[in-house]
């Protein structure tokens, strides 16, 4: 299995996986025309993708979601809550476009994947993570949530490598400009994980922590160097310096595509 991230961030949050018998995205943050571009980057095949599933449907998630659907000609799966968001308030076209709502702890198949969502804590309608098995390889995706469960970390323990969330350093944040109620949000239960909660999630996994990706770090709120760290020292004795990555916004700078194989 093969996961690139083609952009990770609070500009715009997109991430493909393939394998030799499918290939899917996780949100489509970016516009149509941006993915597109760095899905030939990566060197990946935009028309072999067979289907887009999305995490929550706040912008930075589904802004290129439906034109990109379309020209994908490939259906969108997400809750039956983000759907009924995107569909109702946040969509523009009226265009046919496939859908289909996925539950909780209902896997379904995608793209030549057995995909099990399982529900997150985040300020949107029904957000969730994914658990993405193919082969009996394992991905777990875990992105914007303000904590990690007992039934999430169950659900990532289990995988050959997760993305998860480190969004800012709390130091920065305190002391970084946004206005105090966007802190609080940020800090709340249902906002974004910090370095030292990411940390925390990965010292209780432990040995079953075998690649890492950290993502969606705030570009004002932390740095790579400070997620990094933080990740470090919450693995500890089970660090490895070649399965741990920072996931970035990506495009142009030299460390794209960032890309793990499981």
């Amino acid at each position: 299995m093969r996961c690139t991230i083609l952009a990770s961030g609070s500009k715009g949050n997109c991430t493909y996986i393939g394998s030799g018998n499918g290939s899917i995205l996780v949100d489509a943050g970016l516009s149509a025309k941006e993915t597109l571009y760095r899905l030939t980057q990566a060197g990946c095949d935009a028309g072999a993708i067979d289907a887009i599933i999305v995490t929550h449907e706040h912008v930075d998630h589904i802004r290129g979601l439906d034109v990109l659907a379309r020209k994908l000609t490939c259906p969108v799966y997400a809750t039956g809550g983000t759907l009924a968001d995107f569909l109702c308030h946040r969509r523009t076209s009226d265009k046919p476009l496939e859908t289909h709502a996925c539950r909780y702890d209902n896997p379904f198949r995608a793209g030549g994947f057995m995909i099990s969502p399982f529900a997150t804590s985040h300020d949107a309608a029904e957000p969730c993570g994914f658990v993405i098995e193919e082969n009996g390889e394992m991905l777990g995706y875990c992105t914007d949530t303000g904590i990690v469960t007992h039934h999430m970390l169950d659900q990532i323990r289990r995988c050959d490598g997760i993305v998860i969330e480190s969004n800012h350093c709390p130091e920065m944040l305190a002391n970084g400009p946004y206005p105090e109620s966007l802190k609080r949000r940020i800090r709340s239960k249902r906002g974004h994980l910090s370095n030292p909660a990411a940390a925390a999630v990965l010292r209780m996994l432990g040995k079953d922590a075998p690649q890492v990706v950290l993502s969606h770090l705030s570009e004002i709120n932390n740095t790579p160097e400070r997620a990094r760290a933080s990740a470090r020292e919450g693995l500890g004795l089970f660090f490895e310096e070649n399965s741990l990555f920072v996931a970035t916004q990506g495009g142009s700078t030299p460390d794209f595509p960032q890309e793990i194989r499981i």
